[in-house]
């Protein structure tokens, strides 16, 4: 299961890499059932169509990340940036009148772009065929009927399910449900699908594990982007005003958050009495704080964005959260797959005993 998270899901890459060498060479994909939500369904769609050549689809990733500009996931330009801005100011003084409603603040044309050159979608079906694959699943969100969406492919007949407020429906997957699950609201305008617009896939994701339940899974491995919860440590008050920009950070951060620490509590709970049919879990999240990260390299996003960033007050140290989720720059997104390899290592045994990789390769020795 991969987690939303913008730029931060740099770190899922660098774990699944430290996974793909706990494996011989050659294997396939060792999660039969994968479930991907906005930025974490990228990666689920990669893994999804090369199934049977994990180590290979996951490198796939880890070169795009490596090498990522903002420009590439949404335009950035002094001049994309100053259309976007008058066409606001605009639909605010004239009432829409003069020109339509803005639908997002960013144009992320270059991600559709990026996408469709690097994804290839026609992979699923033959994953599925081959049984490299048992199901996959992309989540978002619809706007009509505010139920969360898993839009899922599965080798095996699986029915669509309908429960409060989500439900899964059986569909060949292509670029528009992927993008639709990347849709940020505000910042990324929504896309349609079968006649209903959707949005990203986290905004109603009241239980993001059940999508992998429903789709046969009961052993979830899960990449988070969570920062790591520190010990002992009371947040000191403060007396100054959150700015906007802080404001919208925190509600990114509850947005692909919070759901999910809740539900790992409800299947903790869960597994207490039900001894027989427990859900084992092994969740990975990153070791360091993520916003410190982000801080060090804010000079690296184009000087449009960050004049943008300091217009609504989220330029300070104190207020990276926002920042650390559209830093989409290579000095970052390269910490951070550093940081989910380094993460893997730290924890191979742990990982191999989780999935069964009892005759796996061994991590190599590293001098110290």
């Amino acid at each position: 299961m991969l987690t939303g998270g913008g730029a931060r899901s740099a770190y899922q890459v660098g774990v699944l890499k430290g996974v793909a060498e706990l494996l011989r060479r050659g294997s396939a994909c060792p999660f039969p059932v994968i479930t991907g939500t906005s930025a974490g369904a990228v990666s689920a769609i990669a893994l999804a169509s090369d199934a049977a050549h994990f180590r290979r689809s996951v490198f796939g990733i880890e070169r795009v990340w490596r090498d990522f500009r903002v420009g590439q996931v949404f335009k950035a330009d002094a001049v994309s940036m100053l259309k976007s801005g008058l066409h606001w100011m605009l639909a605010f003084i004239t009432g829409g009148w003069l020109v339509h409603s803005p639908h997002s603040i960013f144009d992320n044309t270059p991600l559709w772009n990026l996408l469709r050159d690097q994804l290839h979608f026609d992979g699923i079906p033959r994953s599925l065929y081959k049984e490299h694959l048992q199901a996959i699943g992309v989540c978002a969100t619809c706007y009509a009927d505010a139920d969360s969406v898993t839009f899922y492919a599965s080798s095996t007949p699986i029915e669509p399910w309908e429960r409060v407020f989500r439900k899964g429906a059986r569909t060949p997957l292509t670029l528009h449900h992927l993008m639709a699950s990347l849709s940020i609201p505000f910042l990324f305008r929504p896309v349609k699908l079968n006649g209903q617009y959707f949005g990203d896939g986290a905004m109603r994701q009241t239980s993001p594990l059940s999508p992998a339940i429903h789709l046969g899974a009961n052993r979830l491995f899960i990449i988070g982007v969570n920062d790591p919860v520190a010990a002992d440590v009371v947040a000191k008050p403060s007396d100054v005003e959150p700015s906007f920009g802080q404001m919208f950070g925190f509600m990114l951060d509850s947005l692909f958050m919070d759901q999910l620490n809740a539900d790992l509590e409800r299947i903790s709970r869960y597994n207490e009495v039900n001894d027989t049919q427990r859900i084992e879990y092994l969740v990975m999240t990153p070791s360091r704080d993520v916003n410190e990260i982000a801080r060090r390299h804010a000079s690296e996003m184009p000087r449009s964005l960050r004049v943008l960033l300091r217009a609504i007050g989220a330029n300070t140290p104190a207020n990276a959260l926002l920042l650390s989720y559209l830093l989409f720059e290579r000095g970052f997104t390269r910490e951070l797959i550093a940081m989910g390899y380094e993460d893997a290592r730290a924890r191979a045994d742990e990982i191999r005993a989780f999935l069964a990789l009892e005759n796996s390769r061994q991590f190599r020795a590293v001098p110290r």
